[in-house]
């Protein structure tokens, strides 16, 4: 496809975040261009808990219903050290008809918004690099490698390293965390429950085991590792589940379907908007997978931001863009915080502090209301 030289809205970035956003223009008949750097979409799972909130924003968009095919229900998340439970949260009494997370690979959530977004009449022009972002009074000039394009407004959804937040002169404040984090989809023999996502606590690091849709024995395991290799095997990914997954358990890793290592940052931009530029999505903010929070914030901001610009756009004031820093930012920095305590919290090293936190979490959490309130956090259902 050509890219058209004028639209109202230029999205940059086709990850869920501007997929979304895009579908949320194209169903209010908004004329937008959705561009992506890469030839093709993802094809590996990075992300791949979709949280209640986000299921109900997306039940909206219709394709909550695609997702829940694709993917499997887990009502239950637990908390252990070794042997010992420290915590169980069940999902089932949220408020929500979404009562669970749903493990679904960021691939096919990519796959099925598009879909969605094609049946709109919208597509993504790839691939497409943006290199410069001129904005004025009347609307943004952007220059890419397959052309240049004037909008009204350009929603950047282009990632950690997002070009179209830089060009905006948008700060990015954070830091990076010490370790590497291990990321790996696997086949293996895991003894819990896959009605459960289990977040495993030990001096070694912060490790995360889901289960994955299709056969029974396929897990997504997340870690915390001071230096993880470049691309972690069968035999690394064994190690870690072997010293920090359930005391006398057998676990065997047969296979790794895709794995990779990567640095978390816990950042948020100074601001969301600069003029005509809007952020979302992880152009807006990162953290780390603790709670599977990422893609899930990001899709929310997107879905808020396609439908202000569509009011915007068809006549009402410019100043309505305004809310949306003011409604989405402060949850983006609450997300960061919590997922950054989660994170602090699992990686605790000295013994004393590791026994006085499990009992700490033992009694807290045998309280309902302080299951019900974890859950509730979890789910961003909060973030209606």
């Amino acid at each position: 496809m050509s890219l058209p030289a004028r639209t109202d809205v230029l999205v940059v970035g086709a990850g869920p975040a501007g997929l979304a956003a895009a579908i949320a223009l194209a169903d209010a008949g908004v004329d937008f261009v959705l561009v992506d750097r890469q030839a093709e979409g993802a094809n590996t799972s990075r992300a791949c808990v979709v949280h209640a909130r986000t299921l109900e924003v997306l039940a909206e968009l219709g394709v909550t219903e695609r997702l829940k095919e694709l993917g499997v229900v887990v009502p239950t998340f637990t908390v252990r050290d070794g042997a010992a439970v420290l915590a169980r949260v069940p999902f089932g009494g949220l408020p929500t008809d979404y009562p669970y997370t749903l493990m679904v690979p960021q691939d096919r959530t990519e796959a099925v918004l598009l879909a969605r977004l094609r049946e709109a009449g919208g597509d993504v022009h790839r691939p497409v690099e943006v290199t410069a972002v001129a904005g004025d009074a009347t609307g943004v000039t952007v220059t890419t490698s397959a052309g240049t394009v004037r909008a009204k407004y350009v929603i950047g959804a282009d990632g950690m390293h997002s070009r179209v937040r830089d060009e905006a002169g948008i700060g990015f404040t954070g830091a990076t965390y010490a370790e590497s984090f291990v990321l790996a989809d696997v086949r293996m023999s895991w003894p819990l429950d896959r009605e459960e996502v289990s977040l495993h606590l030990s001096p070694e690091g912060v490790t995360v085991v889901a289960p994955l849709p299709g056969a029974a024995d396929r897990y997504r395991v997340v870690a915390t590792v001071a230096e993880a290799p470049e691309r972690p095997g069968v035999a690394d990914i064994q190690s870690i589940v072997d010293a920090r997954g359930p005391e006398g358990a057998r676990t065997r890793v047969t296979e790794v379907l895709w794995s990779s290592r990567f640095r978390v940052h816990h950042r948020v931009a100074d601001h969301y908007r600069a003029g005509r530029v809007l952020l979302a999505g992880d152009a807006a903010h990162v953290h780390s997978p603790a709670g599977g929070q990422g893609m899930n914030t990001g899709i929310q901001d997107a879905v808020e931001l396609g439908r202000l610009l569509a009011r915007v756009v068809a006549g009402e004031p410019d100043a309505l863009l305004d809310t949306y820093e003011a409604k989405r930012r402060p949850v983006a920095t609450e997300v960061v915080a919590f997922t950054d305590r989660m994170t602090r919290m699992a990686t605790l090293r000295p013994r004393v502090a590791r026994v006085l936190r499990n009992s700490v979490m033992k009694l807290a959490f045998s309280l309902p209301p302080v299951r019900a309130k974890l859950a509730y956090r979890l789910a961003e259902l909060a973030a209606r």
